[in-house]
């Protein structure tokens, strides 16, 4: 009698979902790459379909426009960290100045700065990329930056009765808008200076 055929291995059988991954990773890596080398007015979906080795067809199946890649692509770069916390040495000053220090250097790492630029650049013309922006990066990232502040009140570095809101606008909107517009260079020293200004006015 013949013999009954076996049944493949289950470990030999093709994973769909990490192939589905792996297609994932290509696609957001070959987003960051584009952006960097072309800039994103000229990114698109084909380009980076070719440089993933996949199907412009797989690429609108997770993600329904350009923006949206890059969105997720730049949210990839921090994939597997536990939160975001801030330092608290219980020195505010000192906590202040090194995260915004690593903000000013983050700016000026290309393979952060190429995708922020082009996610500002789609942002301002699609409301519904720009929520996201709020509910998954900007939110998370301001709460731990508030919580910071909060520990720094209850230590009584600065005063109980600050808006924390205001603080932070006041302490990230213009190094955003020099390095948004290039108006003038970021560095080490420009976050010391504006910790200073800032705190001076918390701490009154």
């Amino acid at each position: 009698m013949p013999s009954t055929p076996q049944r493949p291995r289950r470990g030999n059988r093709p994973d769909p979902a990490r192939r589905s991954e792996r297609s994932r990773a290509a696609i957001l890596r070959a987003t960051r790459e584009l952006v960097s080398e072309v800039g994103y007015p000229r990114l698109s979906i084909e380009a980076i379909a070719v440089r993933a080795g996949v199907g412009k067809q797989t690429i609108y199946r997770w993600w329904r426009s350009k923006g949206a890649v890059v969105f997720d692509a730049f949210l990839a770069l921090s994939e597997g960290a536990d939160g975001v916390v801030l330092p608290d040495t219980g020195d505010i000053e000192a906590d202040l100045k090194e995260v915004l220090r690593a903000t000013v250097a983050e700016f000026a790492d290309p393979v952060f700065e190429a995708p922020i630029r082009a996610l500002n650049m789609e942002i301002v013309g699609d409301p519904e990329l720009s929520a996201q922006y709020r509910e998954r990066l900007a939110a998370p990232v301001d709460e731990a930056k508030k919580e910071r502040l909060r520990s720094a009140q209850r230590a009584g570095q600065i005063r109980a009765d600050a808006d924390l809101d205001l603080a932070l606008e006041l302490l990230y909107a213009p190094l955003y808008q020099r390095w948004l517009l290039r108006s003038a260079p970021l560095t080490a020293e420009y976050a010391d200076a504006l910790v200073d200004h800032v705190l001076r006015a918390l701490r009154t």
